[in-house]
């Protein structure tokens, strides 16, 4: 199966039902699977006249925000074996220019906000043949260096499709090469194939149970240039046959939800975080739900809050980093699945998830369907590497085979990550193998276990636990930077933030108590303590690599 065999499979066995839901202009509108495919086809009719795009030879990019014509563009693409470089809209000129370059992208579709960019990028870039730009008024076909510029309604082509059906994807050809954030140096590109996809959200759903069907519904909110909400909320509705709604913003998600009702809610755990604050603030500010919770009658309080999320949640599904186990905790009592997942962008991503009747807290649970994974090099504790081996899997960095090689162990995909295999099989990552801190003693620490304790103190918002040098004494020792709650600060101020020394010392002082309910080796032992908040991906991980080396001492 391709992802255009999803699409075409939907659009013949449930040609009227709801395919996307979106707003528009403050206008919430609805397009059947019937509808999306005629779009796709007469939109790559377009692509393939207009650019005389070449399948399984050359690449297009996409540098756009969540809305129906990100898949559209997508579809129409790959549908017809052209490889897809999805883009983070909020790159930097650098960095985009970079991977343009490097993945050799031909074709560029973005919008009016990143045409300026393209304006002083496309020059430099002389494989760059075209720029579609999806709104605003446009110069139409005026040309920037090699490329000419068209706007993406002149680009369809009514009742077309005669480029789409002479060219079809094939399971081996790949779909998307997704670039990597570049922690450790310039960003490569992931080849992942439509097999690599598809065995990726078969594996998932078969694995973690869900009975999913057509009549639920999949709210995006993560960015569709992620590997993970690609394959979670795009890959999943198409593979299950069901609605795929957009959030109008991030500011709206709380009101989207009343109003859409979705079934499904696919998140990071800050994203996650923030729902849980709006129950609890929600919960305080309810004299009804205060005084039923006083008499026992959790039942309702319940049945209140979950109305709030529109009514139907029966599945979040989280992944990119651990989830708070009060936040856990807190939607498993609304009776709502909450399952963890696990992957990298090189596998598609999802390598393991917990299954919808897991309860073991801390687990990334068990592989997916068709997946196999081993642990390399394991220490006394049964920690090793976490490497995987299937049909998930990348083909390669794209024109980058030294890349590729360094990321194999043999026939296995080495993630970087250390983890631990319990006797039923479920996986606990342990820390990041080059994250890692090993101090003078040899013992090993993993930033993610100080990280978990002293970040559940209420004077702590935000931390990072990096290992320093000091002078030239051999070893690490432990770090953290952190950023203080100054909203915690205030409720012990009288609603006032005290001032900075008194905020840094406090921080300070209780990161490093918190610590002590640690092994001794793992504790804290020096604290930076910030005024703004930690810089972090997309999905909400933080740059550890932009601390690295920040507490050094000569």
């Amino acid at each position: 199966m391709t992802i255009r065999g999803l699409l075409e499979k939907n659009a013949a066995e449930r040609p009227e039902r709801n395919a996307l839901v979106w707003c528009e202009d403050k206008v919430w509108c609805r397009r059947s699977w019937r509808e999306h495919l005629a779009r796709v086809r007469d939109i790559a009719e377009g692509y393939g006249t207009r650019f005389n795009l070449k399948p399984r030879v050359e690449n297009a990019a996409i540098i756009l925000g969540n809305s129906p014509v990100w898949l559209e563009s997508y579809l129409a693409q790959s549908g017809a074996g052209v490889s897809v470089v999805p883009l983070d809209p909020k790159l930097h000129d650098a960095e985009v220019e970079y991977i343009l370059a490097d993945s050799e992208a031909v074709v560029v579709t973005t919008d009016v906000h990143h045409l300026k960019m393209m304006m002083g990028l496309a020059p430099r870039l002389p494989k760059l043949r075209g720029i579609v730009c999806v709104d605003g008024i446009i110069n139409e076909g005026q040309s920037i260096g090699n490329a000419k510029v068209v706007g993406f309604e002149k680009l369809r082509i009514s009742g077309g499709g005669a480029w789409y059906d002479a060219n079809v994807a094939k399971e081996e050809d790949v779909a998307s090469i997704i670039y990597t954030s570049g922690t450790t140096g310039k960003p490569k590109g992931a080849m992942l194939t439509h097999s690599n996809f598809y065995s990726d959200i078969d594996g998932a759903f078969r694995t973690f149970g869900a009975d999913l069907g057509e009549n639920d519904a999949f709210l995006t909110v993560l960015p569709l240039f992620h590997a993970f909400s690609f394959t979670a909320n795009f890959l999943g509705p198409m593979y299950i046959g069901c609605e795929m709604q957009f959030v109008e913003s991030l500011r709206t998600v709380g009101r989207d939800m009343q109003l859409l009702k979705p079934s499904v809610l696919c998140a990071v755990p800050l994203l996650c975080e923030k729902l849980y604050d709006k129950i609890q603030d929600g919960l305080k500010s309810s004299k009804v739900a205060r005084a039923l919770l006083a008499i026992g009658l959790r039942g309702p309080v319940m049945h209140m809050v979950l109305k709030k999320l529109g009514g139907r949640l029966r599945f979040m599904i989280t992944g990119g980093a651990p989830c708070p186990i009060h936040v856990l905790d807190c939607f498993r009592k609304l009776h709502v699945n909450f399952v963890e997942g696990y992957g990298l962008t090189e596998c598609a991503p999802i390598v393991s998830v917990t299954g919808s009747n897991c309860t073991r807290v801390g687990t990334i649970g068990k592989p997916c369907a068709g997946v196999e994974v081993r642990l390399a090099n394991k220490n006394e504790n049964g920690v090793g590497e976490l490497q995987v081996k299937g049909p998930i899997v990348m083909k390669g960095y794209f024109h980058n085979e030294k890349a590729t090689k360094e990321a194999f162990d043999g026939e296995w995909f080495a993630t970087g990550d250390l983890a631990s295999i319990d006797d039923d099989g479920l996986i606990t990552i342990r820390g990041r193998k080059k994250a890692l801190i090993v101090n003078r003693e040899g013992k090993n620490i993993y930033p993610e276990e100080v990280e978990n304790v002293v970040g559940k103190d209420p004077a702590v918002q935000d931390i990072v636990v990096v290992g320093y040098t000091q002078g030239g004494d051999p070893g690490e020792k432990v770090g953290a930077i952190v950023y203080p709650n100054e909203e915690w600060f205030k409720a012990q101020n009288g609603g006032v933030l005290p001032d900075w020394a008194a905020v840094e010392e406090t921080t300070r002082k209780r990161a490093q108590e918190k610590s002590a309910e640690l092994a001794d080796y793992k504790r804290i032992r020096k604290v930076q303590v910030v005024r703004e908040p930690l810089m972090r991906t997309s999905i909400g991980k933080v740059k550890r690599v932009v601390y690295k080396g920040a507490l050094d001492e000569k």
